[in-house]
């Protein structure tokens, strides 16, 4: 398979489903990855929910890429072919539900908040996966009552499919401090303004402004993970100060990136 222009990952196309590993159990397991490492296009029968223990992890379906760091899950729903991507040393930590309990109703990859309790839920039901006694029964119990409490977080990045919308993301994804505002981008691309303004609307679900702060926090997510200076990722992925990074990184995730490798 070709390898997503945008991420790195493999693309997944459900056209493909012969070449796609089919394990009809989602795993409840610790899996350790290097910086870079890959999960290959599979799929499940069950839902599972995939959290970095440290690290941040990306999980990439054909609609696009979801991230998370530590205060944030991945739901992953049965039947979604979908793939992993480490970045930084990541301890990836999965929870295999059936098919039949869906506390939250989802039938499409969402990113969840994860609050101390949680975490600690995820971290104890992954450590022992085949202790079936009642006490971690309960535990389960308790931990789908979290799922149900947690808010979903707009931390995606769709992928586009009208060219010229792909050609702006393109130059975006490869360099995300470019400073070009929408209406150098679509004269670049071939298109009006209007009419690229639309298209982040109809076919990524945001506008422009909030499409590129969700790209520049997914780089900023993985050059932190690889131990690059705080100061330097703010430069790199467009902010006008380190300060402005930091707020809006904090808002974003709850914690500010110079703790960020802290939280292991």
């Amino acid at each position: 398979m070709p390898k997503n222009r945008h991420t790195g990952h493999r693309a997944i196309r459900h056209t493909g489903y012969l070449a796609i590993r089919h394990t009809p159990e989602a795993p409840t397991a610790i899996r350790e990855l290097s910086p870079g490492e890959s999960i290959d296009a599979h799929r499940h029968d069950d839902h599972q929910i995939v959290y970095a223990g440290s690290g941040v992890v990306a999980v990439t379906t054909d609609a696009g890429t979801w991230f998370a760091p530590g205060t944030r899950a991945i739901w992953v729903p049965a039947g979604c072919v979908h793939a992993h991507r480490a970045h930084g040393h990541l301890a990836l930590h999965l929870v295999g539900l059936p098919a039949g309990t869906n506390p939250l109703g989802l039938d499409a990859p969402t990113v969840l908040s994860v609050g101390p309790l949680l975490r600690e839920l995820i971290l104890a039901c992954t450590r022992d996966p085949e202790d079936d006694s009642p006490e971690r029964r309960r535990l389960r119990a308790v931990l789908l009552d979290q799922l149900r409490a947690s808010p979903q977080q707009p931390v995606q990045l769709p992928a586009p499919s009208d060219p010229r919308l792909t050609a702006v993301c393109d130059q975006l994804h490869g360099d995300p401090a470019d400073p070009r505002g929408l209406a150098e981008l679509a004269a670049a691309a071939g298109a009006g303004e209007r009419t690229l303004s639309r298209l982040f609307r109809r076919e990524l679900g945001m506008t422009f402004p909030q499409w590129r702060t969700q790209l520049r926090l997914y780089h900023a997510l993985r050059m932190l993970a690889d131990d690059m200076p705080v100061t330097t990722v703010a430069h790199r992925c467009g902010w006008s100060s380190t300060s402005a990074f930091i707020d809006v990184f904090r808002r974003a995730y709850g914690y500010t990136p110079g703790t960020h490798h802290r939280r292991d």
